[in-house]
């Protein structure tokens, strides 16, 4: 791949809280262009640490990070705009109906009217939000605000999509539905990079898994070269071998 530009290059990130909390310890990754990338690792390892630093929700203290070639630091505008973002947390506006919400977002990316409504309208065909357009987002379910903030990550029609912890306390059905139209957009050339507490979610999606743990990647590589060097038979046993013996301190 040398020559072409990856779609996230991050170098030595560091990020200590005011706590003293030592969240990122010289953290490196490169996302080719395309690549379903899997990030997995206890609460308090530093994924979502890892993301906001990415996206400028958190300053790291020193390191670097490139969106497509362009630093997520100095050009944050440029950077930002290729990046879509379905958080852990539920974020949405009670005062906003569905399509508000969507349709507000993507103004924030100056998205053109005429072009956001044909996106929305497409979007909420998507995720089986048609019926629910016009209701406020603070009267959904938990499954139909998760499926709201996945359509709303991809308004503004990102390059690469970071998706943290997306299923979470959806139910069984809806978590299927979510992986294939993951894989589908995946598929249309969209980088994605997943973290997830579902181990069968990692296996069953992505083509390259990182482990981290302490703030430091503990490993990484292929889904089958992971299981290969640590004897698995699944992602659940490379992660208890990896990081299992840490995971409840």
């Amino acid at each position: 791949m040398t020559g072409v530009t990856p779609a996230l290059r991050i170098e030595k990130l560091t990020k200590t809280y005011s706590t003293g909390l030592l969240a990122l310890d010289g953290v490196s990754l490169e996302i080719e262009s395309g690549k379903f990338f899997g990030l997995l690792g206890p609460n308090g390892a530093g994924k979502t640490t890892l993301i906001n630093s990415v996206v400028s929700l958190a300053r790291p203290d020193s390191g670097s990070v490139e969106v497509y070639g362009k630093d997520a630091f100095r050009e944050f505008r440029e950077a930002r705009r290729m990046i879509g973002l379905s958080p852990q947390e539920i974020n949405l506006d009670k005062f906003l109906t569905v399509e508000e919400a969507l349709l507000f977002h993507a103004g924030y990316y100056g998205v053109p009217k005429v072009k956001a409504k044909v996106r929305a309208n497409e979007l909420l065909e998507r995720f089986g939000l048609v019926g629910k357009r016009d209701q406020r987002t603070n009267t959904l379910s938990g499954g139909m605000k998760r499926r709201v903030l996945f359509a709303r990550a991809l308004m503004h029609d990102p390059k690469i999509l970071f998706l943290d912890e997306p299923t979470a306390g959806v139910d069984v059905e809806l978590r299927y539905k979510l992986w294939e139209y993951i894989r589908e957009l995946n598929r249309g050339g969209l980088t994605i990079l997943l973290t997830t507490h579902y181990l069968e979610e990692a296996e069953a999606l992505c083509e390259e898994i990182a482990l981290i743990n302490d703030g430091k990647i503990a490993a990484q590589g292929t889904s089958g070269d992971l299981k290969e060097h640590y004897g698995a038979r699944n992602i659940e046993e490379v992660y208890m071998k990896v990081i299992g013996h840490d995971s409840d301190r």
